[in-house]
């Protein structure tokens, strides 16, 4: 099976698929998420993040 990499807009409790595939690159650690598996993002940032440790990476990188 061929995967595709999504194209989506994050909204606060939602996103909108413009271009269709199977998952999204977190922006911290690079590792793919399925979107099925899909948790976590950042809305202003237009980030996806693999899981709350990533999140926590972020914000503290966002603070100093």
């Amino acid at each position: 099976m061929i995967k595709k990499k999504a194209k989506l807009i994050f909204k606060h409790n939602s996103f909108d698929i413009i271009e269709d595939g199977d998952f999204v690159i977190c922006a911290i650690s690079g590792k793919e998420i399925p979107l099925k598996n899909l948790n976590y993002w950042n809305v202003d940032l237009q980030e996806a993040y693999f899981s709350p440790i990533e999140v926590n990476k972020r914000i503290k990188d966002l603070t100093k």
